[in-house]
């Protein structure tokens, strides 16, 4: 028995005619009526009637082509799984992510490329939704996000798979009144001037707060990180993000920062994650790229 044989069994019982299975497969009838004779004549069991209407299964027939359709995805897996050892695997890896974790993306690129050199990857940084919106749809493959409690994505037909724990802290200058604490308080924040990074959880983040501690003082919010780090060296800002992102990429200089905990009780948890669709299977490609990118989190966990 080979698999060639199981296949041409099975595409004459889903087309039900000898003629479509050898039209779709590239071969001719006689080898599809042939392999599928030659099936019954070892097994002793007759699997398909044949007539001029059509080939359809017989009631042993159909247990056993079930089975054999198992036993072709089970191959099919098989075959995935060899090839995702394989250092020549080809093909194109489409990731968007939130403009965070950029830095951890280009060096778990990096790296990947170094071993999979005939990958070719394109890389957008987007908005969460809009990188929801293009996994959805297949426009990409990978997306990288934040999930919090307000974003239930596996009701949206996409799975989210867990990278990084994280939390909300604050960030000033070395220079500012704050610098001699380890944490600040929402009173303490309220006083403060604030410039914030444009990012879809740092806003919904401020809108929560500003409802539970009232209104608090922001000068600006951009995508600029130059203009960030500059309020908080020149005016003594604060600014909030994700802690992960202050290890990564620093605002200022690593002598000239300092970071603080935010003194709030029963922060709901947050993570980094990587969505996908829920009706496909990351591919090889897309699998061996986490793989690169778990790795390269479980280093910064350590810092962290």
């Amino acid at each position: 028995m080979n698999i060639e044989r199981l296949e041409y069994l099975v595409e004459a019982a889903k087309t039900g005619s000898m003629s479509k299975a050898a039209q779709n497969l590239h071969v001719t009838i006689s080898a599809i009526s042939q392999s599928i004779s030659s099936i019954e004549e070892e097994w002793g069991v007759t699997l398909l009637k044949r007539s001029r209407a059509g080939a359809v299964p017989t009631v042993e027939g159909e247990a056993i082509i079930k089975k054999a359709v198992e036993l072709l995805q089970k191959y099919d897996e098989l075959k995935k799984v060899a090839q995702g050892h394989s250092d020549t695997i080809e093909g194109r890896l489409r990731v968007a992510t939130i403009p965070g974790p950029m830095f951890l993306l280009e060096k778990a690129v990096l790296d990947f490329k170094k071993q999979h050199s005939q990958v070719k990857v394109e890389i957008a940084e987007q908005g969460s939704q809009d990188i929801i919106d293009d996994v959805l749809n297949d426009k990409c493959d990978l997306g990288i996000i934040i999930l919090f409690k307000n974003r239930l994505v596996k009701h949206l037909g996409l799975n989210f798979e867990r990278l990084l724990k994280v939390r909300m802290v604050a960030a000033t200058s070395l220079h500012s009144p704050l610098a001699f604490q380890k944490t600040i308080t929402p009173e303490e924040l309220i006083k403060q001037p604030v410039v914030l990074y444009n990012d879809d959880y740092v806003k919904w983040f401020m809108d929560e707060f500003q409802k539970k501690y009232g209104n608090v003082d922001i000068l600006y919010t951009t995508n600029n990180r130059a203009l960030i780090s500059r309020a908080c060296v020149n005016y003594l800002a604060v600014t909030l993000g994700l802690n992960y992102s202050f290890i990564t990429e620093p605002l200022f200089a690593e002598d000239d920062t300092i970071i603080l905990d935010l003194d709030l009780p029963q922060q709901s948890p947050v993570y980094l994650g990587v969505i996908h669709r829920k009706d496909r299977s990351p591919s090889v490609i897309s699998r061996h790229f986490l793989e690169r990118l778990k790795h390269d989190i479980s280093d910064l966990q350590l810092m962290m």
